[in-house]
């Protein structure tokens, strides 16, 4: 019983996860777009998106392992 209930968690926590991450990556780029950042903002709001950008790809392996189990 507490394995379902830690897996539907950890399930939800990848979901709220992964569109957390792609609403960041979203964001970012629409303000970049829009110039919305100083040139000394720029390496922290690169790391930032790479960062997101590594939780979608870890978010979206764990669907796949998940989906082929």
């Amino acid at each position: 019983m507490a394995d379902k209930k830690a897996e539907k968690n950890h399930d939800q926590v990848y979901d709220l996860s992964n569109r957390v991450s792609r609403s960041v990556i979203a964001v970012i780029d629409t303000v970049v777009q829009r110039g919305g950042f100083r040139g000394e903002e720029l390496t922290t709001i690169g790391q930032l998106r790479d960062q997101a950008v590594q939780l979608v790809q870890v978010c979206e392996a764990n669907r796949a392992e998940a989906s082929a189990e």
